[in-house]
């Protein structure tokens, strides 16, 4: 039963290149989208932002406690 030999120096790069390619596939799914579809989510979140804060109850601070 021997450990299998590894070069650390190997092991590094290839985790930095399995995150940079992680890092890299996140950017293109935020930024790699024509403007028309990145101007269209945003607005759609700002609607689904605007309809939450309509539904919204207000909570009245003056209440009689005591």
């Amino acid at each position: 039963m021997t450990a299998e030999i590894i070069n650390l120096r190997r092991a590094r790069k290839a985790k930095e290149r399995r995150e940079a390619e992680a890092r890299a596939a996140e950017n293109r799914a935020a930024f790699g989208r024509p403007k028309s579809e990145r101007t269209a989510t945003e607005a759609e979140k700002e609607r689904a932002q605007s309809k939450l804060d309509q539904a919204r109850r207000q909570h009245d601070d003056t209440t009689d406690e005591g």
